[in-house]
């Protein structure tokens, strides 16, 4: 048997802000009832986190639970642990109406970092990611260019971005020629 690796093995580029493919990182996509208690439970039992409000993010590391939509959650675990806690958050679910499926490998994540973070994904993305707008805990889904794509930031210069596995070497792309040495906006 194979061993998985991430989408572009660990790409990486230096240039205004650091982008950088994060490797591989396990993903539960949960639909159901966010306010169920059961459900609630079974989140909270898989990352130690409550579940976040809308827009919200509560990440440590590449644990933690993002809002997706009303009715959705992204599930962060370690990838090596994915399959355990989706097997025990099914199993938690059983009685409820709710599904959670493995969407790991139908990932890419990119770290972008450094005092131009904001800049980089700000000509990508049509969100206002002033200080004042967004912060860490917060999360948008949003357009990357042409793509889907979700971001929130693990601290006040560091966004984690997540898109489709198929779309990665686009959005690494992207992500590349916004950081060019020289092409600084100065808005952020």
């Amino acid at each position: 048997m194979s061993e998985p690796i991430s989408a572009l093995n660990h790409a990486s580029y230096d240039g205004i802000a650091k982008v950088e493919e994060c490797g591989l990182q396990g993903m539960i996509t949960l639909r159901g009832d966010l306010s169920d208690k059961v459900l609630a439970k079974a989140v909270k039992d898989a990352t130690g986190q409550k579940v976040p409000g809308q827009r919200e993010a509560f990440i440590d590391g590449d644990t933690g639970v993002c809002w997706m939509s009303t009715d959705e959650l992204l599930v962060l675990v370690p990838y090596a642990e994915v399959e355990a806690k989706l097997a025990t958050m099914n199993n938690a679910l059983s009685g409820i109406h709710a599904l959670a499926v493995n969407v790991s490998d139908a990932r890419a994540v990119f770290r972008v970092s450094g005092a131009s973070a904001r800049e980089v994904l700000g000509k990508l993305a049509p969100v206002d990611l002033s200080k004042e707008a967004f912060q860490p805990g917060q999360i948008r889904r949003s357009r990357l260019a042409q793509v889907a794509g979700a971001f929130w930031m693990d601290d006040t210069e560091t966004f984690r971005v997540v898109c489709f596995r198929s779309t990665a070497d686009y959005v690494f792309n992207l992500l590349k020629v916004a950081a060019q040495p020289g092409s600084e906006v100065g808005f952020y």
